[in-house]
């Protein structure tokens, strides 16, 4: 079974960005789903390397592509029974322009730009509903 990684560069300074990344990392623990924050004295290339060994890397960026939250379940579907790890990875405040990278898995949470910090909140908590559409839960209400 492969598990799930959400990569933070740096930890969020907001207190309630903070908060919440921690509810959803208590949600999520027993779900095989990690979230790790990384220094944010890494280079945005340091933080990349890092980030892209021994597992399938998605990175969020505005230009990926977007799921709704059945098709993003359909899709933690599919890495929960595969044999891989899955690396999520919320870039840091600048983004990933500044890096040599030929990954060509993104994922977009919106064409909208928003802080780093809030896009990993939204990101866990997408992974968290994805994993209870897959159970069956109301959570979901749709």
């Amino acid at each position: 079974m492969g598990r799930i990684t959400i990569h933070l560069h740096g930890q969020a300074r907001e207190r309630s960005c903070r908060e919440m990344l921690e509810i959803y990392s208590q949600r999520l623990s027993n779900r095989n789903v990690k979230i790790t924050s990384h220094s944010s004295k890494k280079t945005v290339q340091q933080y990349y390397d890092e980030i892209n060994n021994n597992a399938t890397l998605f990175i969020l960026d505005e230009a990926g592509e977007q799921y709704t939250s059945r098709q993003f379940a359909d899709l933690v579907k599919t890495w929960t029974i595969a044999t891989e790890d899955i690396n999520l990875a919320i870039g840091p405040v600048d983004g990933w322009q500044k890096i040599n990278h030929s990954v060509n898995r993104t994922i977009s949470l919106s064409k909208m730009t928003m802080p780093h910090e809030l896009a990993a909140v939204i990101l866990a908590e997408q992974v968290y509903r994805a994993t209870e559409i897959i159970k069956g839960t109301k959570y979901h209400r749709n």
